[in-house]
């Protein structure tokens, strides 16, 4: 700014000398342009109007940026070597007159002043109001930017003010209260940094506190006071039976629902065959009795009519699921209820067949029960024998 003011003294110096000049010119002193009440209205205008710019410059350069700052001193100072150079040059400086009356004989005068003079006035003042008019555009253009300014960062501040109050709709439904507001809530008691808030306990903490409350009335009342609802070990039996009932069901729906009080001997071609394959396994029943069931070291002769634990289908179901003590082993982790049953079934089928090398007799003789006759099979004999 120091710079730009001594530029604009330097051009009122040297206006003054040059409107001046021609007053002394060689010879006798010809009357002053000061004289001349136009020359000194456009005198007077001029340096109103160095003073308007060199205000207006002020304020330019003390609103705007260091860059900006630099762009308009020099724009300042070029403008300042033009306005020098059109005043150095200046027609009535250059040519000096000889005398005072050739001056006055030739010389065009405009309002009592030289032509010269005046158009450098005229020059001078059209300039300082064209930079007057671009100060003023400068100006204008800084307060809108400065405007502007202003409003991105109200719109900033709102933003970033409203983005620390937001609260999430978990924080809502906590009812919990925005950073900003957290001054209110200090009780002024800090421990190691950390500052003790009087926020309330979220409403779904509070809720679920008294649901638990009013159950533990409704229970006391059921199970303690009036006894409406069932003990411990009454909902443990009830559990056991309804698992029991489920059992069988799956049992009865699988075809396992047979054990040794309830098994009877299978005759349909399908089951003896499962029997068979199962008794032909090499790691089941051929071990200790041989394939063809007629016995060996270990196991006793399956094809004759003794039996060491029973020969009937019930008592043979028994020992192949359970084992006994003598080294038959319990297959009922092995084999499921059906498939002990078409084993036993099988087994039956070996009574009379002759095997290669059977074993003696072991056990007791056992004699197969007589099949009770039903009433229609009496009635069919009955009827057989009248004919």
């Amino acid at each position: 700014m120091r710079n730009y003011l001594k530029y604009i003294s330097g051009l009122i110096a040297i206006l003054l000398v040059c409107i001046a000049q021609p007053a002394y010119a060689g010879g006798p002193p010809a009357p002053s342009v000061f004289s001349n009440p136009l020359a000194v209205t456009f005198i007077n205008l001029m340096l109103l109007l160095l003073i308007v710019i060199g205000i207006l410059a002020n304020i330019v350069i003390g609103a705007a940026d260091v860059k900006l700052k630099k762009r308009i001193e020099e724009k300042a100072r070029k403008s300042v070597i033009v306005l020098l150079l059109l005043m150095l040059f200046n027609p009535a400086s250059v040519l000096a007159q000889a005398t005072t009356d050739t001056v006055t004989k030739t010389s065009k005068l405009i309002g009592g002043m030289d032509a010269s003079t005046f158009y450098v006035m005229v020059t001078v003042l059209f300039l300082e109001l064209l930079v007057i008019i671009v100060l003023l555009l400068n100006i204008k253009l800084l307060l809108k930017k400065e405007k502007e300014k202003t409003i991105t960062e109200k719109k900033l501040a709102v933003t970033t003010e409203e983005k620390v109050n937001k609260l999430s709709w978990w924080d809502k439904m906590n009812k919990l209260r925005p950073v900003s507001q957290e001054a209110e809530l200090d009780l002024g008691h800090e421990y190691d940094g950390i500052r003790e808030l009087n926020n309330k306990l979220p409403p779904w903490w509070l809720y679920g506190f008294y649901a638990t409350i009013l159950f533990a009335v409704i229970y006391l009342w059921r199970f303690e006071v009036s006894h409406k609802g069932p003990s411990s070990k009454e909902e443990y039996e009830m559990s056991v039976a309804k698992a029991e009932i489920k059992i069988q069901e799956y049992l009865k729906k699988k075809g396992d629902l047979v054990d040794e009080n309830t098994v009877t001997l299978l005759t349909g071609a399908d089951d003896i065959a499962a029997g068979k394959a199962l008794f032909m396994d090499p790691s089941k029943c051929p071990a200790c009795h041989n394939a063809d069931g007629g016995g060996n070291a270990v196991g006793p002769n399956l094809t004759d009519d003794y039996w060491v634990y029973g020969g009937n289908v019930k008592d043979i179901f028994k020992t192949i699921k359970y084992g006994t003590s003598k080294g038959m082993r319990s297959w009922k982790d092995d084999l499921s209820a059906k498939q002990i049953a078409q084993l036993t079934s099988y087994i039956k089928t070996l009574k009379g067949s002759k095997p290669v090398n059977p074993k003696e007799q072991q056990g007791e003789l056992y004699k197969e029960e007589a099949v009770p006759k039903t009433p229609a099979d009496s009635a069919t004999t009955a009827s057989a024998g009248n004919k």
